[in-house]
């Protein structure tokens, strides 16, 4: 790819990260994409990526793919004998780190908008590392139904990917943090495991 092109792309990458994260994934539109990239030509973002869907692929690819690398180094195999906290450790530390830069940050509030799809992390693409600790979170997390297990570890992800989103609004706004870096990741962990291994009560009524 010519240089002017590939610094193309990366500024249609860089923008639409941007507006992604502070506007939203579907409220951005491709001409605010290209006109902030500096193109004149709307099909510049088909071009490189196809689609909306291609860029959001791209800027999700750019960070999970390290992320899932970095996970790799707090594995200690066999995982399965792991100790619950340092699997959700394995989740959160690298997650965090993400909150030290403008485009980590951006990430994390891209992540929180695809609630839809934490559904799916069984698929065979998912990021591997990534995938075999939510296993391994489902098999021992409480509850007797399997569905019940794996809601556990759906709304664990809820609950990781909003509170991340909500600390790098937090930190890109400036605005007062009650916890220091070290207390919200342990807190996070903490309300995570709980709600993980939680014993299974009687169901409550529902009107």
């Amino acid at each position: 790819m010519p240089r002017d092109a590939s610094e193309t792309r990366a500024r249609l990458l860089d923008e639409a990260e941007r507006l992604f994260a502070t506007r939203g994934i579907y409220q951005s539109t491709v001409r605010e994409i290209t006109e902030a990239a500096g193109q004149r030509n709307t099909s510049a973002l088909s071009y490189h990526f196809g689609s909306r869907e291609g860029v959001l692929q791209a800027i999700l690819a750019r960070h999970g793919d390290p992320l899932d690398r970095e996970r790799a180094r707090f594995l200690v195999e066999p995982i399965e004998e792991m100790a619950t906290r340092d699997l959700v450790r394995a989740l959160l530390v690298p997650m965090a780190g993400q909150l030290g830069s403008a485009e980590g940050r951006n990430y994390l509030r891209i992540v929180a908008q695809l609630t839809d799809r934490f559904p799916a992390w069984r698929v065979p693409e998912f990021h591997p590392y990534l995938r075999r600790i939510l296993e391994v979170l489902e098999d021992r997390a409480g509850g007797a139904e399997p569905s019940v297990r794996r809601e556990r570890v759906v709304n664990s992800i809820l609950l990781l990917t909003a509170a991340m989103a909500e600390r790098a609004r937090a930190v890109e706004e400036r605005l007062t943090l009650e916890l220091r870096a070290e207390a919200f990741v342990s807190n996070l962990a903490d309300m995570i495991v709980g709600a993980l291994e939680a014993p299974a009560a009687l169901p409550l009524l529902v009107r």
